[in-house]
């Protein structure tokens, strides 16, 4: 198991970047691997990924040298064990509204006594002789990330950025302005005091914050950056490819 940095950066609030997979093959996982990013988040949440697949795709990413993340459907133990034995380096968990809810993630990743999660051999604990060594490097290095995405979570996330245990928060700003009634209007003023109040509760908490800027636009990843956010996502897998094709053959046929 290598030693991922990515807890300790999240912790000095360091600048990461990562992105969004949401196409199974390998070769899509390797390819944005070697492209420099810090982390990829394999997206089980918005895609027909199997377990089985997720697996291939963390393997990839983790031989490659960059942090396998997973964000989940939900916040099942053991969907979260299974992808942890597989090799993740950590998970995303969708819509935590609540306190109880980022507990009962956080104690799903982590084994007894300071959490639930199974005790089992797989690619994550060398197949069985590495298990103490992953133990240990679990505590160390295990990452928790905090979806907030629902005005319900907008007003319990002090409480839910004080759980012990959580590393960053990722707001969801669509799903956020669809609980509010106001679906994709992002500048709407009451969408931008509910992000602008977990902004300031996460600086208040000193848990690092996320946003997707799901166009690969780099000047809107820039204008994140500035804006303190220090887990970015930046694209999707399938928005790369659909921009940069289509980029190109506007520009072929527009000559």
């Amino acid at each position: 198991m290598k030693s991922a940095p990515l807890k300790a950066r999240l912790a000095r609030r360091e600048l990461t970047v990562g992105s969004w997979i949401t196409l199974a093959h390998p070769a899509i996982a390797e390819i944005m691997a070697r492209a420099g990013f810090d982390w990829l988040a394999v997206d089980l949440e918005h895609s027909v990924i199997t377990i089985r697949e997720a697996e291939e795709l963390i393997r990839v990413i983790d031989l490659c040298g960059v942090v396998p993340l997973v964000r989940l459907t939900s916040h099942e133990p053991d969907t979260i064990k299974r992808v942890m034995d597989a090799g993740a380096h950590g998970v995303i968990a969708p819509s935590v509204n609540t306190r109880a809810q980022a507990e009962r993630v956080v104690a799903a990743v982590r084994y007894p006594p300071k959490g639930v999660r199974g005790v089992g051999l797989a690619r994550a604990q060398g197949y069985g002789p590495r298990f103490q060594e992953y133990r240990a490097w679990i505590e160390r290095n295990a990452v928790v990330v905090a979806m907030i995405e629902h005005e319900e979570a907008v007003r319990n996330v002090e409480e839910i950025l004080s759980c012990d245990g959580i590393d960053a928060y990722f707001v969801g700003p669509y799903d956020l302005s669809a609980s509010m009634g106001l679906a994709g209007k992002l500048d709407h003023p009451r969408v931008a005091a509910a992000l602008e109040r977990v902004r300031r509760a996460g600086a208040a908490a000193g848990v690092p914050g996320g946003i997707h800027v799901v166009e690969p636009d780099p000047a809107q990843l820039k204008k994140r950056a500035r804006q303190g956010f220090r887990f970015l996502a930046y694209g999707v897998d399938m928005r790369m490819i659909d921009v940069a094709s289509r980029a190109g053959l506007a520009a072929v046929r527009k000559r």
